[in-house]
Formats: structure tokens, sequence, C-alpha cells
């Protein structure tokens, strides 16, 4: 039996989620620790509904033995926009990298060395949606350093093409042109639309 089928688990979390919208901080605190990793899941985003997800804790939940927690951590980082999600960028699990890529695009402000596994994840990861979630966080992020990456992954799969067409959108140039006159070309009628809109 599953965490998810575990009536007593699936119990255990739905009263987590309703102790955060309740504010009772201490049952929250207690399932954080929980041997259930649903559970724990569940406390990660109470806490953040109580104001109390803080940096400390984030670090713990990256080193979680699993992914669902990790992948929770990585997602609520958004609103903890000082923690150096590099740990989350390199984990094994495809699911928690590509949230943490999002993660990342939606800061207001990036690191060098995020920008740097940015890239390298949009060129070289094995999971198309990790390449995806990594161009579309370039594009958000703007950096000029990410534009060569953009540009490559334009020529991927259509998903990707479609996210690197639309990460075009900050910049400009020669190069960035030729990209979306190509991309009206795609046999992907997603990417041609994107090119269609961007070019306008």
């Amino acid at each position: 039996m599953t965490d998810n089928t575990n009536p007593n688990i699936v119990e255990l979390r739905r009263a987590i989620v309703i102790a955060g919208h309740a504010g009772d901080e201490a049952a929250v605190r207690a399932a954080l620790t929980h041997a259930s990793g649903s559970v724990r899941d569940a406390a990660l985003g109470a806490m953040a509904r109580l104001g109390l997800l803080t940096n400390d804790l984030a670090v713990i939940a990256m080193t979680d033995k699993d992914a669902r927690v990790r992948s929770r951590i990585a997602e609520l980082s958004v609103d903890l926009p000082g923690l150096d999600l590099a740990p989350l960028l390199d984990d094994h699990d495809p699911m928690v990298v590509e949230m943490a890529a999002w993660t990342c695009g939606e800061h207001e402000t990036v690191a060098d060395h995020i920008i740097e596994k940015l890239i390298q994840l949009c060129t070289e990861h094995d999971e198309p949606l990790v390449r995806e979630a990594a161009v579309a966080a370039l594009g958000a992020i703007g950096d000029d350093r990410g534009l060569k990456a953009i540009l490559t992954a334009c020529n991927d799969k259509p998903a990707v093409r479609r996210r690197a067409v639309l990460a075009l959108a900050p910049f400009d140039g020669p190069e960035v042109k030729t990209a979306l006159e190509a991309a009206l070309e795609d046999r992907d009628w997603q990417v041609r639309q994107a090119a269609e809109d961007l070019l306008g």
C-alpha cells in the first residue's frame, strides 16, 4: 500500500493541510519529520501557508529522501529568493530538477552559477521536460549569457522548441530574427504560432 492509498496517511495529510489553514503551528511542525513523505510534503505546504517557511527548513527539505518533498520545496522556494537552488538543479530525479528550474525563472535576481547551470541543463540534460523548464527559465531571466542555449533549444523536440521560441522574447539581434524566421517554417504549428506572435 502506498502513501496515496493508505487511508491513515491520506487522513493525516488532510489534517495537516487543515492545520495550515487553521494556524496550528505545533501540528504542522510535528509533521515535518513524519515517516511518510506525503505527510512531510503537506507539512511544507502548511508551513508556507503559515508564513513560517525559512531557508533553514528548505535546506533540510532539499536533502529529503523522498523526491516529492524535494520537488515540493523547489516549488515553494519561489517565495525564498535568497535560497540557493543549485542542489535541486543537480538532483537525480528529473521532476525535482524541472520544478527547481521553473522556480529559478520566477526569481527577480539569479546568481551566476544558477544561470550557468540552467544553460547546461538546457543543452545537455537527457530529459526533455528538464530542458523545456530550463529554456523557459533562461527566457524569463533574460540574461544575454543564456541566448546561445535558447537558440540551440530551437532545434530540440517540439515542446522544447515551443518554449525556446517564446524564450526569445526578451532578446533581439540578427540571430534572434533568423531563429524566429526559421520557426515560421517549423513542422509544429504551435512553434510556428509562437514565432508569428513574436514577429507580430
